[in-house]
């Protein structure tokens, strides 16, 4: 039957990367983790990591179980959190690195979220590119990590966990031709002006998007302002190829703002947590990670409003 303790196992090899060093970080010996590991993938009846020489990786299916499996701690922690009878002993400081297109659509809840529970945490925040909080996560100068993870340069020393997928859809206005077809595809795309997001490397992946497509846009605006780029779509400028998580159907002049799915394009915008991989790490993350896993999914009115085709 599984346990708490298998998946604590198994959550140690994933962040370690070695059957070595998650002993060490549970405090058991290596025969004892790799029996309890091999009676998981029994149970299961799933094989979660690929053995090499180097050490542990995880397989697909053993990134789908982590995902769950840091879940199932979150609500363990959630439960004994809750029986406490105060959370006022946890006192500290803990510095939260984010990118700029994740801190203006989650991070004002999850801060508000922790520090009603944990009070006594002292919060920085350092909103930076991509690049340079992913240095400053492995040099330790911060402590975790809220940021799109879809193209993180030093995935091997950091411990990542991916908490929302943002499908990127077509933004339209509420008159324009396209909304009469069935599907839209890119090629749809080829001839009409686009206005793209510059910011937080979303001109880099939506490159890789029109070049996989074989269709070069027709771009006709830059902004970095998710803003500016609603109210250009609702005043008819052009059109904008969009992650989810920033849809809003009204421009702050009050126009409308339509948006679909292009049928070519399957690819995500991943947002989640990182922290720096083996060491020893400020508890406070331990304290921030359950309740980072509590908030950071979007609100069901913004994923509701996107359902439509």
């Amino acid at each position: 039957m599984l346990s708490l303790r298998q998946i604590r196992y198994f959550i140690a090899i994933a962040e370690t990367g070695s059957v070595s060093a998650a002993a060490q970080a549970v405090h058991i010996s290596q025969s004892t983790l790799t029996t309890a590991i091999k009676q998981l993938e029994e149970d299961l009846n799933a094989s979660l990591f690929s053995r090499h020489a180097k050490g542990m990786e995880l397989t697909h299916q053993g990134h789908q179980f982590l995902r769950q499996a840091y879940l199932v701690m979150a609500s363990v922690d959630n439960a004994r959190r809750s029986l406490q009878q105060s959370t006022d002993e946890v006192a500290g400081e803990l510095t939260i690195g984010v990118t700029s297109l994740v801190s203006g659509y989650y991070l004002a809840d999850l801060l508000a979220r922790f520090q009603r529970i944990y009070h006594r945490v002292k919060l920085r925040v350092v909103e930076d590119e991509r690049d340079y909080i992913e240095h400053l996560l492995v040099s330790g100068e911060i402590d975790v990590g809220v940021l799109i993870l879809s193209n993180l340069g030093y995935a091997s020393a950091l411990n990542t966990e991916v908490l929302n997928f943002s499908h990127y859809r077509l933004w339209l206005p509420p008159d324009h031709p396209l909304l009469q077809l069935d599907s839209i595809s890119l090629k749809d795309l080829a001839e009409q002006p686009m206005i793209q997001l510059n910011v937080d490397e979303m001109e880099q992946r939506l490159r890789g998007l029109w070049q996989a497509s074989g269709v070069r846009p027709n771009i006709s605006l830059r902004t970095a302002s998710v803003e500016a780029v609603r109210s250009l779509v609702s005043a008819g400028m052009g059109l904008a190829l969009m992650p989810d998580m920033t849809y809003r159907p009204w421009s702050v002049e009050g126009d409308m703002v339509e948006a679909r799915r292009i049928t070519d394009v399957t690819d995500t915008l991943d947002i989640g947590l990182a922290w720096r991989r083996g060491g020893a790490r400020n508890p406070m993350v331990d304290y921030f990670l359950p309740v980072a896993r509590e908030v950071l999914p979007l609100r069901n009115g913004a994923n509701s409003a996107l359902g439509r085709s």
